[in-house]
């Protein structure tokens, strides 16, 4: 599920040059704070996946919730109460 949803978000990714020192900025639309900038496409491309991972797993550490992309969610649902006592 994990390497789903990260295949998926980085489908969603959009990179542009940037004029200025002709580097390459990436981002993933709807995941804040999710980003990269490298010399070429290719850096920018590792480099984005790298952080995607990283921000996914601080936020499932963190328990926030992770928006669902292509209907893969990784947030937690609540079990019910009865079901931890079964064990």
């Amino acid at each position: 599920m994990l390497i789903g949803y990260i295949q998926a978000a980085m489908r969603r990714a959009k990179y542009e040059m940037l004029e200025d020192d002709r580097s390459f900025f990436g981002s993933i639309p709807d995941l804040q704070g999710v980003w990269a900038n490298e010399a070429t496409l290719e850096e920018c491309r590792e480099e984005l996946e790298s952080a995607l991972e990283d921000w996914v797993l601080a936020g499932i550490w963190q328990h926030h919730s992770i928006p669902p992309i292509e209907e893969i969610s990784l947030n937690r649902t609540s079990v019910p109460a009865e079901a931890h006592n079964k064990a």
